[in-house]
């Protein structure tokens, strides 16, 4: 159930063809350290919304799946220009509710996110496409830097923490270039 099907360095990997080899038509992302650091707000990214633009033209459906407050969700969704919510109740709740608002089934999604036991967990419940990311921040929940340390052991541990496919991997000790936010 900690498996994610996939590990890559960041969101910006998924493109509308890797999308469509794998079956999946919608994206069911986090936001906090996966879209956008934790706590920050101001304008998104222009790599962000240029990505998001592309799956969007390529009729890949996105969703916002998000355990942050209603408000921070709510900034966010209009700054990116996508659907979402908060707080989602994840791992147990928010994917079951995004998947009945798309109407579609979970072969047919990804759930993306940097935490293990909120959106791969989660999203493994569904029976969704799994795929984890690399927090873009080291700042967050004090409960989540605490659960960072069992993470970092599942990871290391191969039984745990294997994916389903080659070459999709990410080295969570590599230093990941942090998006900036614009206070414009």
């Amino acid at each position: 159930m900690l498996r994610p099907r996939a590990r890559l360095k960041s969101v910006m990997e998924i493109t509308p063809e890797w999308l469509q080899v794998r079956g999946l038509r919608a994206l069911l992302l986090d936001l906090d350290n996966t879209l956008v650091p934790y706590k920050t707000y101001g304008e998104a990214p222009r790599d962000l919304l240029e990505w998001l633009q592309t799956l969007k033209d390529a009729g890949i459906q996105i969703m916002l799946v998000s355990n942050g407050s209603r408000g921070r969700v709510r900034y966010w969704c209009e700054r990116l220009g996508v659907l979402g919510f908060g707080p989602a109740g994840k791992p147990w709740f928010g994917f079951r509710k995004a998947l009945r608002q798309l109407a579609l089934s979970p072969r047919e999604v990804a759930v993306v996110g940097d935490q293990l036991f909120t959106d791969v967990l989660g999203g493994n419940l569904i029976g969704a496409y799994t795929i984890l990311i690399p927090p873009l921040s080291k700042r967050e929940l004090g409960y989540t830097r605490l659960v960072r340390k069992l993470e970092r052991w599942v990871l290391q541990n191969p039984g745990f923490a294997r994916t389903a496919e080659d070459g999709e991997e990410f080295d969570p000790t590599e230093n990941q270039p942090k998006p900036t936010i614009s206070k414009d």
